[in-house]
């Protein structure tokens, strides 16, 4: 319950507030550590194209990692709908057998009841 000197805060809004301000927080400490590098403009832009290559690479890997793990399921998931389809069909072909069966035996009766009341 919320007393009368107590706001309401909206969680959303105070989710938001901490998320702006890690995000001006890390610019600002980004910008700081530029200014304030102990090694050249020219150095620093090296260092930076490195790690971008290096951040690059590691984000390539993870895909990759990722699509052959949605591939593998996908996989997994084809071929256990495929056996699901075969079992199905086999059950199909078992029940219009049994079906079969109850209609040919429905006929023999038919035909039996025709030739007693014929007798």
């Amino acid at each position: 319950m919320i007393n009368e000197n107590q706001e309401y805060r909206n969680p959303a809004n105070t989710l938001l507030s901490v998320l702006l301000g890690v995000l001006v927080g890390g610019l600002a400490g980004a910008v700081t550590m530029l200014l304030l590098a102990p090694q050249s403009g020219r150095d620093t832009r090296i260092q930076i194209q490195k790690k971008g290559v290096e951040l690059r690479d590691r984000t390539n890997e993870i895909v990759k990692d990722a699509v052959s793990q949605v591939r593998t399921s996908a996989n997994r998931i084809t071929v256990g709908g495929r056996e699901k389809a075969k079992e199905l069909l086999h059950q199909g072909q078992e029940l219009v057998v049994e079906q079969l069966e109850h209609v040919s035996e429905a006929a023999q009766a038919g035909k039996k009841a025709i030739q007693n009341s014929g007798s």
